[in-house]
């Protein structure tokens, strides 16, 4: 059986740049590394996805519960990982890195329940996804710490750049809020790695970050 190494954070955070580049650096010094992020848009298992992220179900996040938001990502967990990268992670050897993933749902999720809800909502994620559906645990969970307000300006000019619209959570700054408290309180309790991103109200740089991240994943790779 392979490794899982999860990149985590709110939106904007980084995931996806430093997901990339430590794939690339693992597949540079001959180790056998596969990287997957979610949602897996244009896939049958992100049907439910994609359609709750473009505001089907309403603009508002909050208007889909919990648990049921929880469900469409975890299907799409599931799908992909049956179809896709499953065969992959059971190499030996092998090394998946995540660019999102069970984690991501603690965070967004968590958001939208009262904080006396958190513990409980959580024992049954966990349940739902590593023991019900049979996904395999992290092996490392790094967790990049960018505060919101820096954030916000990261996803507009993402936004501009890549020519797409932003989706319900993306242009929804409350709700960012509320998933950076949650998060902090995730990632502390679940004993994440904790990777500061930012200073003052300016982002570190990405190379500064990456060998933080480098750090935090040597007794894996």
């Amino acid at each position: 059986m392979g490794k899982l190494i999860v990149i985590e954070g709110i939106d904007g955070s980084g995931k996806g740049t430093q997901s990339r580049r430590l794939t690339e650096y693992l597949t540079g010094i001959g180790m056998n590394a596969l990287r997957v992020d979610f949602p897996r848009y244009g896939t049958k298992g992100a049907i439910l996805t994609e359609g709750y992220l473009a505001g089907e179900l309403g603009d508002d996040p909050s208007l889909t519960n919990a648990y049921a938001a929880s469900l469409f990502f975890a299907m799409d967990r599931y799908w992909s990982f049956r179809t896709e990268w499953g065969s992959f992670y059971k190499k030996e050897n092998s090394i998946v890195t995540c660019d999102r993933y069970t984690t991501a749902n603690a965070l967004h999720q968590c958001s939208k329940l009262e904080k006396k809800e958190w513990e409980p909502f959580l024992s049954w994620l966990w349940d739902t996804e590593y023991v019900k559906l049979g996904l395999p645990k992290p092996d490392k969970i790094v967790f990049l710490d960018m505060k919101p307000s820096v954030i916000l300006n990261l996803i507009d000019r993402r936004s501009e750049s890549e020519k797409r619209q932003k989706d319900i959570h993306e242009h929804n700054a409350a709700y960012l809020e509320k998933c950076y408290e949650a998060s902090l309180y995730v990632a502390e309790k679940c004993s994440w790695e904790h990777i500061m991103c930012y200073e003052g109200d300016s982002p570190r740089s990405m190379d500064d970050i990456f060998s933080d991240i480098l750090r935090a994943v040597r007794d894996i790779v």
